[in-house]
C-alpha cells in the first residue's frame, strides 16, 4: 500500500511542480515524497520511477494526440529512433522516470541516514 500511495503521490506532486517549477521540480518531489513515506530503497526507486514515467509518458502521448503526432515524428526521425513516435514517447518517460527514480533513492537514504 505505501508503494501506490508513493507512486500516486509522486505523480502527483510531480505534475502540480511542473505547473510552477522547471522539469528538475520532479526530482524535489520525489524525494521529498521518499523521505516522507518510509520503503526500502529499491522500492522508493520504483515508485518514484514509476510515478514520473506514467506521468510524462502519459502527457507526451497527450501532447502527441493533441497534434496529430506531426512533432514527435519529425523529431522522432531527427534522431535514430525511425521516426517512430511511441518510442519517443517512451524515451521520454525514461529518462524522466530515471531522473524521479534517482531522487527517490536518494530521500530514501537521506531518511535512513537521518535516524
Amino acid at each position: 500500500m505505501k508503494f501506490l500511495t508513493a507512486t500516486f503521490l509522486t505523480a502527483l506532486l510531480a505534475f502540480i511542480s511542473g505547473l510552477f517549477l522547471p522539469w528538475w521540480g520532479m526530482a524535489i518531489t520525489s524525494l521529498l515524497v521518499a523521505v516522507l513515506i518510509h520503503q526500502k530503497a529499491g522500492k522508493a526507486f520504483l515508485a518514484g520511477l514509476l510515478g514520473v514515467f506514467l506521468l510524462w509518458a502519459g502527457l507526451a502521448w497527450w501532447i502527441d494526440m493533441k497534434n496529430n503526432g506531426v512533432l514527435s515524428t519529425k523529431i522522432a526521425s531527427i534522431l535514430p529512433l525511425g521516426g517512430n513516435s511511441l518510442v519517443l514517447i517512451a524515451v521520454t518517460g525514461l529518462i524522466g522516470g530515471l531522473v524521479a527514480g534517482l531522487a527517490a533513492l536518494s530521500g530514501s537514504f537521506l531518511r535512513s541516514t537521518s535516524k
